[in-house]
């Protein structure tokens, strides 16, 4: 690492400052100090890239304009604004959260460090950018584009995804910020990570600081920020369960609720498991894994038949890649007996780490075949279940992928 000189760093602000009052993109968190609205700003950009958010952020204030609005609405509303975004856990710790403000802080987010990075779910950079941007405290906000910036320009070749490389660049930062700007200095940071010093080819002839960048100026500008990388996310491969309903329920798919607690929280998906014994992240052939869904659903007391494979899909967490093969399955009147107990989260049910016995379809197509004779076949639901119409979309928040699997079955039917 270089020694950072008086000059070096007063030049960087300078000439950052300049740049971000002439060049700075027009963006609806930009236009206001209000702290709520910088705040769900800065969690909704957390993973994930401009252009997405401020269509979510617009919809976000507009029905949650006041922290009491956003305490005190239904976790079922705050998470169907949400659908799309991904990493749900965001947007619960920002209600409770919101909740903590609430009842902790008359309704005002407070103009105190320590009291906004005691709110659930708020971090570091969070609390950094709120407590710049909203109350232009000279804050470090320090996030993956600023890490980049100083990497590069300072020349830091440790490696950031260390506590102790992140601690030192939030002493450079407060280092830099010039007196009664840090709002605009916080900013101007993550704005040259995006648009100038980006991770990939970094436009180096239009950066404003490029004169003493010492990264550009060892030739380490593409090999900077040093960074340990992540372990890759564990395959899954996985059957998901379309099932048409039929008589009272023609027109309808089944879903079901996850648990309370655990990934994606009580958010709403179609059925499905793990297509193999767990572990295994191979491929499976159609008939077994279809024989495996149907043993799976009769043992959640849901009664119905594969019949054909639909299509590929995946979904992507931190730690997990879903690999999905959609089947499109009938519904199949149920033998008398009890609907089945609150069913577990597929990843946490501990019979998925077994192949299922064979023949659940035999038995199906002949449960099928039997009730073809009778007249009405009513089927109890276990908890957690329920069948719904394409106007329950509006209401239920989905993961993305099943939200557009539904979707796109809906979109077919009225096709055909």
């Amino acid at each position: 690492m270089t020694t950072n000189t008086l000059e070096q760093k007063r030049y960087f602000s300078f000439e950052l400052l300049n740049w971000y009052t002439r060049n700075k993109r027009d963006l609806p968190w930009r236009r206001h100090r209000n702290p709520l609205y910088i705040w769900i700003s800065e969690i909704m950009l957390q993973q994930t890239r401009v252009d997405t958010v401020i269509p979510y952020f617009n919809r976000f204030i507009s029905r949650f304009p006041t922290i009491e609005a956003l305490a005190e609405a239904p976790e079922e509303e705050v998470l169907k604004l949400w659908e799309g975004l991904g990493y749900y856990s965001r947007a619960r710790n920002l209600q409770t959260a919101a909740k903590q403000v609430v009842e902790l802080h008359g309704g005002q987010v407070p103009d105190d460090t320590q009291a906004v990075a005691a709110l659930k779910g708020v971090g570091p950079y969070t609390t950094g950018a709120i407590m710049s941007i909203a109350f232009n405290r000279p804050e470090p906000a320090v996030d993956g584009n600023v890490m980049r910036v100083l990497s590069r320009y300072f020349l830091i070749e440790e490696d950031i995804m260390k506590g102790s490389t992140r601690s030192h660049m939030e002493s450079l930062v407060r280092e830099l910020i010039p007196e009664g700007r840090a709002s605009d200095f916080n900013q101007a940071l993550m704005e040259l990570g995006a648009l100038v010093c980006t991770p990939k080819s970094p436009h180096c002839l239009t950066c404003p600081v490029m004169e003493h960048c010492s990264g550009r100026l060892a030739g380490r500008e593409e090999t900077l920020p040093v960074k340990t990388k992540a372990k890759p996310p564990r395959l899954e491969p996985r059957s998901v369960a379309l099932i048409e309903g039929s008589g009272a329920n023609a027109g309808r798919l089944l879903v079901r609720q996850r648990p309370a607690k655990g990934l994606l929280a009580r958010m709403w998906e179609l059925p499905h498991e793990l297509a193999g014994p767990e572990g295994y992240n191979g491929p499976v052939p159609d008939e077994p894994a279809m024989d495996h869904l149907a043993a799976h659903l009769l043992a959640e007391g849901v009664h119905a038949r594969p019949v054909r494979f639909v299509r590929e899909a995946e979904h992507t967490f931190s730690h997990i890649h879903w690999n999905l093969r959609v089947f499109q399955c009938e519904e199949v009147a149920a033998p008398a007996g009890k609907a089945g107990e609150q069913p577990l989260a597929a990843e946490q049910r501990a019979s998925y780490s077994t192949a299922a016995k064979p023949g659940a379809l035999i038995a199906l197509a002949e449960q099928a075949e039997h009730a073809e004779h009778a007249e009405h076949a009513h089927n109890a639901l276990p908890a957690g279940y329920r069948w719904i119409s394409e106007a329950d979309m509006s209401t239920l928040a989905f993961p993305k992928v099943f939200l557009d699997l539904i979707t796109e079955y809906y979109t077919k039917q009225k096709e055909n």
